[in-house]
């Protein structure tokens, strides 16, 4: 198995440094001189082919080395591997026409077919002997040395963010391979990620994080914070994070509903766009029909209590209905307001003209919109509604995460695991589902306000039924009652379609294969919350053991710490 595993190692290294692309495509060379004409410095990798050679030689090395989880990290690099190596391969193969875009006569242009071979050997040598558990790690260390732990890890996550959004750049006619080097990128990204996992390092760092709770809040806003000077930092870029900040803070209040209380929302993004239209209502809009220009923090908290108010009333009918038949009534509630917004009806929404020319948010006679100049740094277009929609979503964090401690929350909980059984221990399950639709809507009010203001339009197009199911499949994928969970499943479900718009004619495709496998190998979400992944355990056998017979004239002797015989006589005579 360790010639197996080394093998593999090699094979990847060696694909790291043959050409991958026989001729050059239609759209031009392939990215990091891979192309063979094009192949000059073999040992000069960067890119994807850079990717590679790193996981080869650590392959290599974790191969001759023992080091705990050994088997379940070169599996995960093994499946980096592969996934770089069909990313890139299978682009070259369907932009050339064929198999003959990736081989040549030659022999020298398999570098997607040796990297591989590569990573399925390594897989294999991996698994052929079994999987060694996960180790676990129970350091304990000094106060300062796990602050010093946390402040790296989350500076290289700061980076690592920053790379996931800049790789492959912004696509174009000028960057046609953007999606491509982001998809290979995401992969080798996935490859580190399960190598680390199966370390226990991931685990361990979790534990010492929640140790140190309120210190790795903190760093974790202002890394948060510091994401304008890193490479996203541009308008572009800026833009995007803020769009990621909104559909999050909205998905954290979905999460109290479908994730805390169990209750099955299909029209949550109408709450949305009652935020965003009653704030551009109040926003001194031109196109405004009530005409008033009130301060942004004020606006902010009229939309979240009109969006609350409609939350309670759609909530009204969880006393008679559950199940799917609530989907149905908030899906109906949904379609009701879209069209109500499409036919202008009270003449609040502005119909197909939406409501443009929304006024940006200031501060100290300053747009938002505009650049920030701070000492000689000059910060993008954007950037200080990037930190606001931080501190937004950090707020709706900590509202969410009192409430998941409070009674309420277990009160919320208590009705999703079994309403009847909740209804039982003394829970008023009907006033409490109220209240889940009511906190949830208030929090989609209040990033609907920062959401008109952003885009200085609104239209009932930003709210269909389809932006309803991302946000709940952004609640799922990230994983049913956590914080990170939502936050992470509405990056992906933004960033992604975002980032593969090259694949314009197969961009949904892709899109669902990705969700469909992250649902198949993390059925509970990609950040589980302890309570759903208890449930989500696979129940093993119990163990069996065979009794001893006793023989003629043998006396029974009772079980070390269990009762006689007698004893258990007397107790049921007591009784």
């Amino acid at each position: 198995m360790t010639a197996l595993r080394i093998t593999g190692g090699v094979f990847t290294l060696v694909g790291a440094l043959l050409p991958w692309a026989t001729f050059v495509l239609n759209n031009g060379p392939y990215p990091e001189k891979s192309t063979l004409a094009f192949f000059a410095a073999p040992i000069a990798v960067t890119g994807f082919r850079m990717h590679l050679a790193e996981f080869g030689v650590a392959a290599i090395v974790i191969a001759l080395v023992r080091v705990p989880g050994r088997e379940r990290i070169l599996r995960a690099i093994g499946w980096g591997v592969v996934a770089v190596a069909v990313v890139n391969g299978l682009y070259i193969t369907v932009e050339g026409g064929g198999l003959g875009a990736i081989t040549a006569g030659s022999g020298v242009a398999f570098g997607a077919v040796v990297a591989l071979i590569g990573g399925v050997l390594l897989i294999l040598g991996a698994t052929a002997g079994g999987l060694s558990p996960v180790p676990v790690w129970r350091w304990r260390l000094n106060r300062y040395v796990e602050w010093l732990i946390l402040l790296v890890t989350f500076g290289l996550l700061l980076l690592l963010v920053s790379a996931v959004l800049t790789s492959g750049g912004q696509g174009g006619a000028a960057n046609v391979y953007a999606g491509a080097v982001f998809l290979s990128f995401l992969g080798a990204v996935g490859g580190l990620l399960g190598a680390l996992h199966a370390s226990g390092v991931v685990t361990w760092i979790g534990a010492v994080s929640e140790r140190r709770r309120v210190f790795s809040v903190i760093v974790l806003l202002i890394a948060a914070l510091l994401l304008p000077l890193t490479g996203a930092g541009t308008e572009y870029w800026m833009t995007v994070a803020a769009n990621i900040g909104v559909y999050a803070a909205t998905a954290i209040g979905l999460n109290i509903v479908v994730g805390l209380a169990g209750l099955l929302d299909m029209g949550y993004v109408a709450f949305l766009g009652i935020g965003a239209f009653v704030a551009a209502n109040f926003s001194g809009a031109a196109a405004s029909r009530i005409g008033i220009q009130l301060p942004f923090p004020l606006v902010m908290v009229i939309a979240a209590v009109v969006a609350g108010i409609f939350g309670a009333i759609v909530g009204s009918p969880t006393l008679r209905v559950r199940g799917d038949y609530l989907a149905i009534v908030t899906l109906a509630f949904g379609e009701i307001f879209v069209r109500s917004a499409q036919n202008n009806i009270g003449g609040l929404t502005g119909g197909a003209n939406a409501i443009p020319g929304i006024p940006p948010v200031s501060l100290f006679g300053t747009d938002f919109n505009d650049s920030v100049q701070i000492g000689g740094l000059e910060l993008a277009p954007g950037v200080l509604y990037y930190v606001l929609i931080v501190f937004i979503v950090a707020a709706v964090m900590l509202v969410f995460a009192n409430l998941k401690n409070s009674r309420l929350g277990r009160a919320w909980i208590a009705i999703r695991e079994d309403e009847d059984a909740a209804r039982a221990m003394g829970i008023r399950t009907g006033p409490i589902k109220i209240l889940a639709f009511m906190i949830g809507a208030t929090l989609a009010g209040f990033a609907g306000a920062f959401f008109a203001h952003k885009t200085a339009n609104v239209s009932y197009d930003s709210f269909q039924f389809l932006e309803s199911v991302t946000l709940l499949a952004a609640v799922i994928l990230g994983g049913m009652g956590t914080i990170p969970g939502a936050v992470l499943g509405a990056s992906i479900l933004f960033v992604l379609p975002e980032k593969l718009r090259e694949f314009s004619d197969y961009r949904l495709l892709l899109f669902g294969i990705a969700l469909i496998l992250i649902m198949r190998f993390r059925p509970q979400g990609l950040v589980p919350d302890r309570h759903r992944r208890a449930e989500l355990v696979p129940v093993s056998e119990p163990a069996t053991m065979p009794v001893p017979t006793a023989g003629p004239g043998a006396t029974r002797q009772p079980s070390a710490g269990g009762p006689s015989d007698r004893q258990m006589i007397r107790s049921v005579d007591r009784g």
